[in-house]
């Protein structure tokens, strides 16, 4: 089996390094949505326009990993920023529906509980010299279907008590829990991952 040319190789890190590309620039889009959506929700009580904003920047959560595949443009900076900007609509539409009441404080802790959860992850592996792990597919699922499910909760709130209003908050509700049992066995799987990271950096320290 032929092993990478030194060029090829060089132009594989140079790929993964930039950070002037397509996909890139599609999750700064995504993440400028963010503060739009809170303004526009809590400042401006703009709830139509919010329920846009939020359906468009949540569920095109796919589209920059796709894009960066498509046209092979997959950096290093796109890895870490496609799952920051999904957390960060997470976390921040959380805080805006709790304010509103729109979801329970109930659930948003349960949410928060898997974010600290993986914050602990991430703090035990930078201590044994690894970066974040590898998001998985359980997790990518998890966060598409929650972002899927906030417009739909915030549409029946707008609509009020009516049949629709009634219809899209028993679709938003499905979504959401399914959307969190996704969420913490993902969260559980960091977990595991991080236990065995720390296994076998232990293991290599007795060998040495």
């Amino acid at each position: 089996m032929s092993r990478p040319s030194a060029q090829t190789v060089s132009a594989q890190s140079d790929a993964a390094n930039r950070v002037a590309t397509v996909p890139n620039l599609i999750s700064f889009v995504r993440l400028l949505g963010v503060p739009l959506f809170l303004y526009l929700f809590l400042a401006r009580r703009a709830d139509a326009v919010a329920v846009l904003i939020l359906a468009i920047g949540g569920t095109t959560d796919w589209v920059d990993g796709f894009v960066a595949r498509r046209i092979r443009q997959v950096s290093r900076l796109g890895e870490l920023l496609d799952p920051f900007v999904d957390r960060l609509y997470i976390l921040a539409t959380l805080v805006a529906f709790t304010v509103r009441e729109v979801t329970p404080w109930q659930f948003t802790v349960v949410l928060l509980g898997r974010e600290v959860l993986l914050g602990g992850c991430l703090l035990v592996l930078r201590r044994f010299g690894y970066g974040p792990p590898q998001v998985h597919y359980v997790g990518k699922t998890a966060t598409f279907i929650l972002l899927a499910a906030f417009p739909v909760l915030l549409l029946s709130a707008v609509l009020g008590s009516d049949a629709p209003a009634t219809v899209a908050a028993a679709v938003g509700w499905g979504l959401a829990w399914w959307g969190v049992v996704l969420y913490w066995i993902a969260g559980l799987l960091y977990v595991w991952q991080t236990a065995a990271l720390v296994r076998l950096s232990g293991a290599r320290t007795e060998r040495v």
